[in-house]
Order: C-alpha cells, then sequence, then structure tokens
C-alpha cells in the first residue's frame, strides 16, 4: 500500500530540513507498503524551493509542488490532488516525527478497518509541543499536549476515499484557524470515527516565546475569530459555538480571569518578561493565553454584532 504524507509550508525551512529528514528515516513498514511525502511550497520566500532542489538526492520520497500563497487549506487539497497514495497522512513543516510514525499509523488504521469492517475512521497520533530546536524528540509528554480536538492536521492518518467524500478542506477559510477542525466537523457527521493513535508521534516544534512574538499572537488570535465566525456559519450549532468559545460562558470566563481585561497583553508584559528572563518561556505562554482568549472572544462578538447577527 502506498501512504502519501502531505505537507503544506511556508517560510519554515530550518525546522522543514529536520521535518523531512525525520521522514526518511520511517523504518518497520510491513512488506510491499511504500510512501511518498507531497511537499506544497506556499510561496515561501527564504529560500525553501532552492534548498529542497539543491538536496533532491538526500530526499528519496520528496515530491515538490508549488503553490502561489494561499494558505493551508489551499496547500492541504493540492497536495490531495498530486498525491498517488491509497492514504493520506497529514502533517505540519514544524513536526519531527519518530522512526516508526507511518508504521504506528498503518497498524493503528489497518487494525480499524478490520473491527470496524468498512473504513470510516482516521487515526489520531501523539504531537508534543517543544521549544528545542537541536533535539525536538526529546521533550517529554506534558498535560498541555492533550488536544480535545475531533480532527487535527497535525498528525492524522485516513482513507483517501473517505477523504475526498468528506469535500476536503474549505477554501474560504484563507486566514489563521479552524480549516482542520471544520473538517473534521464534517467527517464526525458523515460517522468517521476517531481512532486515537499516541504511538505515532511527532514533535511540535515553535520558539520559546519573546516579547517581540506578541503583535504577531494578537493578529493570530484575530484572524482565529474571522475564521471562527466562518465555521459557525457553516455549522450553526451549540457544538460549534463552544468549539469555537462563541458563548455568553466564554465571555465571561475570559473577563474574569483577566478581571474585566486589567490583565492585557501590554500590562503583562513585565511579568512576562522576567518569566521568559529566567527559562520560564511556557509559563508564560499559558498566562499569556487568558488575555489572548479574551482578544478572541471579543473580536467574534464584535464583527458578529458589525454583521448584525
Amino acid at each position: 500500500m502506498l501512504f502519501s504524507i502531505v505537507i503544506p509550508t511556508y517560510n519554515r525551512l530550518p525546522i522543514l530540513s529536520k521535518c523531512l529528514a525525520a521522514l526518511e528515516a520511517q523504518k518497520g513498514l510491513e512488506e510491499g507498503d511504500h510512501f511518498e511525502v507531497v511537499l506544497v511550497d506556499d510561496g515561501s520566500t527564504d529560500g525553501t524551493v532552492d534548498w529542497l532542489q539543491e538536496n533532491q538526492q538526500q530526499l528519496t520520497h520528496l515530491r515538490l509542488v508549488c503553490q502561489e500563497h494561499g494558505g493551508p487549506a489551499l496547500g492541504r487539497n493540492l497536495g490531495v490532488k498530486e498525491a498517488k497514495g491509497e492514504v493520506i497522512i497529514f502533517i505540519d513543516s514544524d513536526l519531527v516525527v519518530l522512526p516508526s510514525f507511518l508504521a504506528e499509523h498503518s497498524r493503528s488504521l489497518r487494525k480499524s478497518w478490520k473491527d470496524r469492517g468498512n473504513r470510516l475512521c482516521f487515526t489520531y497520533g501523539a504531537v508534543i509541543n517543544t521549544h528545542n530546536f537541536e533535539f525536538p524528540c526529546s521533550e517529554p509528554h506534558k498535560l498541555s499536549d492533550l488536544s480535545w480536538a475531533y480532527f487535527a492536521t497535525g498528525n492524522v492518518a485516513i482513507d483517501r476515499s473517505v477523504l475526498v467524500q468528506s469535500g476536503l478542506f474549505d477554501p474560504a477559510f484563507q486566514l489563521y484557524g479552524w480549516e482542520d477542525l471544520e473538517l473534521g466537523e464534517r467527517l464526525r457527521r458523515m460517522g468517521v470515527l476517531l481512532v486515537r493513535c499516541p504511538a505515532a508521534v511527532g514533535y511540535h516544534w515553535h520558539p520559546a516565546l519573546s516579547l517581540e512574538q506578541l503583535p504577531d499572537l494578537v493578529r493570530k488570535e484575530q484572524e482565529r475569530a474571522r475564521m471562527g465566525l466562518v465555521f459557525y456559519r457553516k455549522h450553526p450549532t451549540r457544538r460549534v459555538r463552544f468549539i469555537i468559545q462563541y458563548t455568553a460562558l466564554h465571555r465571561l470566563l475570559w473577563d474574569l480571569l483577566t478581571l474585566g481585561g486589567i490583565l492585557n497583553v501590554n500590562t503583562l508584559k513585565p511579568l512576562l518578561a522576567w518569566l521568559i528572563k529566567i527559562g520560564k518561556p511556557g509559563l508564560a505562554m499559558e498566562l499569556l493565553r487568558l488575555p489572548l482568549n479574551r482578544i478572541g472572544v471579543e473580536a467574534m462578538f464584535k464583527q458578529a454584532r458589525q454583521a448584525n447577527w
């Protein structure tokens, strides 16, 4: 069986090189199994395409596809279109996987297919967040790594025909956030079962928090708010309202936890700077999530009012 690992990327060359090297090191596949890596470059400007062409002899499983900058939803759809495999595996370009990653997805998928008598399922691997660029796979699993998302493209494997039947990713999600969870909502309604596969481990690298990142984090939260409303317009249910936090309860919660907005990105800067200085960027990020969540929720309610919802 052929597996197609689809990866959209945009200006992530340093960690992308580690991602691709880890995929080339896959082992333990069943006899007759093969895989390809379909990398969709989303108009990178950091030399990604040149580097890939220069190192193509070491990347024996790689097929490069290029598009103008259009976002991950379009990139993943293009990757699926170009993929030749019977099974599609989605990961992000900042994920570094273990050598057993593909074999574990394959084992769990086949077992579920056999047990269910059909292919209406997908496997969801473990994603461990790390700031360790040199040795990302040395990070221990943490409580904060647990995810309650039904379908997230950081580490999932699914039968291609089931994925195509769902309609793939909606290109209306042009900004940051929610395109994978919206697809997951459609898969759930089709009766496609989530199968946990914790042995298929990927280490999600992102730089440790710095004060320079704050404007970009605020921008992403505002974009998530806009895309959250796109999600809700497609699926106007209570379940989706809770997923995107578009409820009076969430509004009250984040208002209380930020003392009515007194604890905001600006007022927290001194404390964040101190935590970063003493080597606690993870704790600083957890603290920062309080005002970021409030920003996102308030942005959704504001945009809904402007649209006369």
